[in-house]
């Protein structure tokens, strides 16, 4: 039976503050995610479109772009699954806190396991995130590397 007084409450709302603060960054970040997702699609789809023209005229320039936006749309899919893990964990943790509480239970070894979880899922986030990054990055240097010989050939 639950039998729940307003001080118990109180505490319960006090312990789950920090986990809802990390509930709140990690939906910021899965909103930077897919809009990040969301220009790989587009960039994605202006190249093929490129491609499918009779005689493209930077051909392989464009099948390495388009490779490199594939791995980077594989990347960002792998941190949003990862943040999403992330953010379900930390609802399962402000769950079990209440129901713990609530009824008497000792869920705390479930409550640091699911915690745990969730932040091990946000490092993972983070890593593929910075992957991400990395072959974007890779890819604006031999972009502008193509231009500047490009630029230099006139």
């Amino acid at each position: 039976m639950i039998n729940l007084q307003l001080g118990d409450v109180s505490h319960i709302i006090q312990l789950s503050i920090a986990p809802v603060f990390l509930l709140t960054g990690v939906g910021t970040k899965l909103s930077v995610l897919t809009s990040r997702l969301a220009r790989i699609i587009d960039r994605a789809r202006a190249v093929e479109s490129l491609l499918d023209e009779d005689n493209p005229s930077d051909r392989d320039n464009l099948e390495a772009e388009l490779d490199e936006l594939y791995q980077r749309s594989y990347l960002i899919n792998r941190a949003i699954t990862l943040s999403t893990s992330c953010g379900l964990f930390v609802c399962l943790v402000i769950a079990l806190l209440f129901m713990g509480d609530a009824t008497g239970l000792g869920l705390d070894k479930w409550i640091a396991s699911l915690f745990v979880c969730g932040v091990l899922s946000l490092i993972g986030s983070f890593i593929y995130f910075m992957r991400e990054i990395f072959v974007a990055t890779r890819t604006l240097h031999r972009q502008h590397a193509r231009d500047r010989i490009r630029r230099l050939s006139r």
